[in-house]
């Protein structure tokens, strides 16, 4: 986890829904779309969000996303670290 992907969270939480580009344009983190898409590819493979719509770029908070946002779950400790080939 990263601050990005906190703010990502947030962000998704607050709204309900996300693309890479509204990432990229509402939040502080001055991240540019590509690294919004890269991240949320990340927290999707970690169980963090989920794409409501296979093969879309709108996400929405997953159960576990929910729960780490709430301080029921411990990234570090409860998530497996993603597969950098499924990250492609």
């Amino acid at each position: 986890m990263c601050p990005l992907d906190e703010r990502i969270l947030e962000y998704i939480e607050s709204e309900g829904w996300a693309t890479p580009s509204l990432i990229h344009r509402e939040t502080a983190m001055l991240a540019s779309c590509r690294r919004a898409f890269e991240r949320l590819k990340i927290l999707e493979e970690t169980g963090l969000v989920a794409r409501p719509y296979e093969g879309g770029i709108v996400f929405e908070l997953a159960g576990e996303g929910q729960r780490y946002l709430c301080g029921e779950l411990d990234a570090a400790k409860h998530l497996e670290r993603p597969n950098p080939k499924a990250m492609n």
